[in-house]
């Protein structure tokens, strides 16, 4: 007798049940791909939604014991900075960090423009120029524009309050030089405070500008 033949091909029930098992595999992968991504999301979205940290106690981004100007002019933003010596030349003078953190942007903002300590009324540039931005942990940062020359630090770098991170210049849309200044929380930009004590500035609707004192001043030194 002859044995039972096969075509190789599944019955209608074996069909069935591997497509039963088909379309449950489907679901489990399905799920799975589902949890991953909420996960994903949460992730991303958690610290987002998480409030800001304290203040930190920021410091003028200058050498410690100077004075300087600190002022605003209509149109420059509200809450934005501009930083003046109020004795000696300004070209290169130390831009140092206000406060410990990690270096999240170095380089050019925009473009350089001419002006230099050689070419002081060269073509001016476009945005900030040389900038540095620090992140300083609660989704607190700050940001330090139109330098001299491209920063002393890199991105990634740690920082401790009072390091050099540049040199005052007039790169990008300045006119003269100075060092651009501004503190921000949470991604939006908040009035400057220094040595715990607010600035000012909070508005560019008219000209205002006030001295304060560096105590931006290394560890155990006077103030």
């Amino acid at each position: 007798m002859l044995g039972t033949v096969t075509t190789g091909q599944p019955t209608r029930r074996t069909h069935r049940r591997l497509s039963s098992r088909t379309s449950r595999t489907l679901v489990v992968l399905a799920a799975v791909a589902a949890v991953v991504v909420i996960t994903v999301v949460a992730v991303v979205v958690v610290p987002l939604l998480r409030g800001p940290g304290p203040r930190p106690l920021f410091q003028l981004p200058v050498a410690c014991g100077e004075t300087w100007q600190l002022g605003t002019y209509p149109g420059h933003d509200d809450y934005d900075v501009d930083l003046f010596p109020t004795r000696g030349e300004a070209w290169g003078r130390p831009v140092l960090a206000s406060y410990a953190g990690t270096v999240t942007v170095a380089g050019i903002n925009g473009s350089l423009g001419g002006r230099n300590p050689d070419n002081p009324d060269g073509a001016r540039g476009r945005g900030g120029g040389y900038w540095v931005k620090i992140d300083h942990g609660g989704t607190w940062e700050t940001q330090y524009l139109h330098m001299l020359e491209p920063p002393l630090v890199r991105v990634g770098q740690r920082v401790d309050q009072g390091d050099q991170i540049g040199r005052v210049g007039s790169t990008g849309n300045s006119g003269a030089p100075h060092l651009h200044y501004e503190q921000r929380q949470g991604w939006q930009k908040v009035e400057t405070h220094f040595d715990g004590s607010p600035s000012g500035i909070t508005h560019d609707d008219e000209e205002y500008t006030v001295k304060r004192k560096s105590n931006n001043c290394p560890a155990g030194a006077g103030r």
